[in-house]
């Protein structure tokens, strides 16, 4: 199948109805690299901004992943299931880096709670408070409401004025970031994480890191639950390495 020219004005849509095409009549298998960026464009004589919007729409929904200097893949998961009518998210994380930032959070942040509880500036509330209203201003956008929360947890780990948390939560920002927008990506900005980001910040400005720890640890085994769900619908396996690979 060859690639049409496009000149009609939805042209997001039409990019998005083409390319689902090439994945369904098995020119674009899983595994393959897209054409680039700039040959998308040419080909379908529309903006780079069209075909950005319409690959990212793939990736939303798991079928197409990047990975880092070597651009666009089909997902080795795709399934022709995965464009129908009412599509699910497919989580890219795997069990085991969810779980290792997991065994990360308990160990480092639940810690940088029990400081931050002791050792908060009114400055420190303030910036935390700050994380939080951005989450609530982006929470029908995923990738903004991911940064918002990035800054959230970073606001604690700051507000424990301990700089060795703080310089190492800084060195992994790019890996702790990619498990936030995937959880908020796959799993939806539910009202249950609003809530529970509202807790932990209630709990920390009163002082209180038992019922902030708690909320946190309740919030991760829902997720855990949430993700084994997702990856059980879509038959992924427990060891899968398609992230390590999109990450390389």
């Amino acid at each position: 199948m060859s690639i049409k020219s496009i000149q009609k004005q939805n042209v997001v849509n039409e990019v998005y109805e083409q390319i689902s095409a090439k994945l369904l009549d098995g020119s674009w298998m899983p595994g393959n690299r897209l054409p680039s960026e700039a040959e998308l464009t040419v080909s379908f004589n529309v903006s780079r901004v069209s075909v950005r919007s319409a690959v990212q729409r793939f990736r939303d929904l798991g079928i197409v992943v990047t990975r880092q200097g070597s651009g666009s893949y089909v997902s080795d998961h795709f399934t022709p299931q995965m464009l129908s009518k009412n599509p699910r998210p497919v989580m890219h994380l795997s069990r085991e880096e969810f779980h290792d930032m997991m065994i990360f959070r308990q160990t480092v942040e639940f810690k940088c709670v029990e400081l931050a509880v002791i050792h908060a500036t009114e400055e420190d509330i303030l910036q935390l408070e700050q994380a939080l209203n951005n989450m609530l201003i982006n929470k029908g956008d995923y990738k903004k409401y991911s940064e918002a929360d990035y800054e959230f947890h970073l606001a604690i780990v700051r507000a424990s004025h301990n700089s060795v948390f703080y310089n190492v939560m800084n060195s992994i920002k790019d890996i702790y970031y990619y498990y936030l927008e995937e959880l908020n990506r796959a799993l939806g900005i539910t009202l249950e994480s609003v809530e529970a980001h509202i807790k932990v910040y209630r709990s920390i400005k009163e002082r209180d890191a038992s019922a902030a720890v708690k909320v946190l640890n309740e919030a991760m085994s829902e997720n855990v639950t949430a993700i084994e769900k997702i990856k059980s619908e879509a038959g992924i396996p427990s060891d899968t390495k398609e992230t390590k690979k999109a990450r390389q």
